[in-house]
């Protein structure tokens, strides 16, 4: 953490806590309820680059508060396979108990699918279980630095195709019909995005595959591109490279979706957790 962040942070009246070395901040004595100014907007944008994800702990503000601060940062998405709030379709709710399994335990980057996957996501504990239910992030850009020479040759100028197949599956298994499932896929057709990616702020670099999204890399046979893929999916595992947050009630969490992998522990199951997602549009990557 550089020492202008933490002298920044004491200017504004902050403390942060950090959950890792190289990934993780939690920013507290900040109310996300009231009009923030530039400086803070800028402040806490430049530590999300920097730390990939950070924190908010007991920020009871109303869902319209929660998708003006997303809007702070850029413009929100609707995303076109969950299941959104009625009156805010910009709100995603992640909810879970026991006739509704978590099945994302994963370690995945969200909407790589799109040909301009989001900036981040912001993330609010609606409930909790007591125990369990954690969500663990990645930090892909220390994946990338760690990989040897040769590798990083060999991906220089690669490029890997990513599609929402999961989503069109689980539409299938509701009783979607074939027509709606083609007008999507139509809709949002696969995408090609590099596999290293180069962070549009920081210019760093960052493995940019995923074992949800990503289907095979372009341009190999199928067998070279699973054996690669695995490669790289398995750099997300490593210790060195994450964080672990414990929810609570009211914490929020906004992770650089450009620079980061997730994975939300379904340990809790079958006990309930409820979610209410937010994303920030992001841009190609390059």
């Amino acid at each position: 953490m550089s020492a202008l962040a933490t002298n920044m942070a004491e200017d504004l009246g902050f403390r942060l806590y950090h959950l890792s070395p190289g990934i993780g901040t939690e920013v507290h004595d900040i109310d996300l309820s009231k009009d923030l100014g530039v400086d803070v907007i800028d402040f806490l944008s430049d530590l999300l680059v920097e730390r990939k994800v950070i924190f908010f702990r007991d920020q009871a503000i109303s869902m319209q508060q929660h998708i003006a601060f997303a809007r702070r940062f850029g413009d929100v998405e609707i995303h076109p396979f969950t299941e959104n709030d009625e009156g805010y379709p910009e709100v995603i709710r992640l909810n879970n108990d026991r006739d509704r399994p978590p099945k994302i335990n994963v370690w995945h980057s969200d909407v790589t699918w799109r040909q301009e996957p989001s900036l981040g996501s912001i993330l609010r504990a609606v409930e909790v279980p007591e125990v369990g239910g954690d969500t663990l992030f990645a930090n892909m850009e220390a994946a990338y630095a760690s990989l040897d020479d040769a590798t990083k040759e060999m991906l220089d100028g690669l490029y890997a195709i990513h599609d929402n197949q999961p989503f069109l599956d689980g539409m299938r298994k509701q009783g979607a019909s074939i027509k709606e499932i083609e007008a999507l896929r139509e809709k949002f057709p696969p995408a090609r995005h590099p596999v290293v990616r180069t962070h549009p702020v920081s210019k760093r670099k960052s493995i940019y595959v995923n074992r949800i999204f990503t289907r095979r890399l372009d341009g190999m046979s199928q067998a070279d591109s699973d054996a690669l893929l695995e490669k790289l999916f398995l750099t997300a595992w490593n210790p060195d490279h994450q964080c672990r947050f414990r929810w609570r009630k009211d914490s929020f969490t906004f992770w650089d979706n450009r620079a980061v992998q997730h994975f939300a522990a379904a340990d809790y199951w079958p006990a309930v957790r409820k979610m209410e997602r937010v994303t920030v549009v992001g841009s190609r990557p390059e």
